[in-house]
């Protein structure tokens, strides 16, 4: 599948992935931002970023309500953490990863003095007991090879106790049905949309003051999402974040749900969601004849939604979520299709949005 013959004319495909492809490791998002900053710069009447690095591009700062999208930029990954003699090194997660996934995986150090390639190593097969073929090996005891073979060598090519690592998974098409493959749309994909509502509001006539901020360390406890939305004081926030699909063999949809690629944007619904944003969002994607696939979730959620709902006096809050396949892995998919409706959607709901939208629960 190609940009040209893709279907999906609200999305910058060339955009999307030299995105997800930017490293952003959760404390380390930079590279990704810079990208974010540039594709934005001739859109956005003010774009600002905060000292934690949250990116905040602004349409119509005067206007009002003032309106929060917000999808987080940071991706899972891996710290430098112990240089062996034998010039072996050991690392921490930088969010949670699944300990099976990393053995021989393809990994770059982002080291000041440049990149640095490596493998995760393991023990070959034949050398195994059968105790360890069965056994999976914590993520302390993993270790980078980078070819070096002492301390001296590893220190040698500038990199330091702290460097963050990224997996060299890469943007990719699989299938005919609008799939795509990468390591880290958990929440790049997030961010790339609220990246392409914003260019598509550029030319409408909105009331609202629109902040699209793609947020950092939402991977450690959406830290970022916490400094920002109180530096903005939103009168309504949406986060947008990936959500697991029921539509693999291993997973039952009784207990997430049921969520499918290609059906549609995910809303969620439960306390951490004003209940007439929810009904909003639902009203708008009848008027679009967009589907939407409906998630329970009883609390406050793992995402950016709990800091932006909690923040100063509360927020008018709704979550969007992107289904998404085999999450934290270095091979998440989600749709193309998916991710247009979801664009669509925003577009629609924000242009209906006006200073006397009334939102307090009744």
């Amino acid at each position: 599948m190609s940009a040209e013959n893709s279907e999906n004319q609200l999305i910058n495909l060339d955009f999307l992935q030299k995105f997800v492809d930017a490293p952003s490791p959760t404390g380390s998002e930079e590279p990704a931002q810079r990208l974010y900053r540039t594709y934005l710069k001739d859109i956005a009447d003010e774009i600002t970023t905060d000292v934690m690095g949250n990116v905040d591009a602004v349409l119509n700062p005067s206007g009002s309500p003032r309106i929060l999208l917000m999808g987080h930029v940071d991706e899972v990954g891996l710290q430098v953490r112990y240089i062996s003699d034998k010039g072996f090194i050991y690392f921490n997660s930088l969010g949670g990863l699944d300990a099976h996934l990393l053995p021989s995986k393809r990994i770059t150090i982002l080291a000041k003095s440049g990149d640095i390639f490596g493998v995760i190593g393991k023990k070959a097969i034949h050398l195994q007991e059968s105790e360890e073929r069965i056994k999976v090996i914590k993520i302390k005891d993993q270790y980078i090879d980078i070819g070096a073979r002492n301390r001296e060598e590893v220190e040698a090519l500038g990199i330091q106790i702290g460097d963050p690592i990224v997996f060299n998974d890469k943007f990719a098409y699989i299938g005919n049905n609008g799939d795509v493959v990468c390591r880290c749309f958990d929440d790049k994909i997030g961010a790339f949309i609220i990246a392409e509502v914003l260019r598509h509001l550029k030319n409408e006539n909105i009331t609202a003051s629109v902040h699209a901020v793609s947020s950092v360390q939402e991977e450690i406890g959406t830290r970022g999402a916490i400094v920002s939305t109180f530096g903005i004081n939103p009168d309504i926030g949406i986060a947008f974040d990936v959500t697991h699909t029921s539509d693999s063999p291993d997973i039952k949809e009784s207990e997430i749900g049921i969520k499918k690629l290609g059906g549609g944007p995910a809303i969620v619904r439960g306390p951490n969601i004003n209940p007439k944003l929810f009904d909003l969002i639902v009203e708008t994607a009848k008027d679009e004849n967009i589907p939407l696939q409906i998630s329970a979730y009883p609390g406050a959620t793992g995402t950016d939604a709990r800091s932006i709902q909690m923040s100063r006096t509360g927020v008018v809050t709704a979550l969007i979520g992107i289904p998404n396949r085999y999450m934290h892995s270095m091979t998440e998919i989600v749709n193309l299709k998916d991710v247009n409706m979801i664009v669509k959607l925003v577009i629609a709901l924000i242009k209906k949005i006006t200073p006397d939208t009334l939102f307090i629960p009744e």
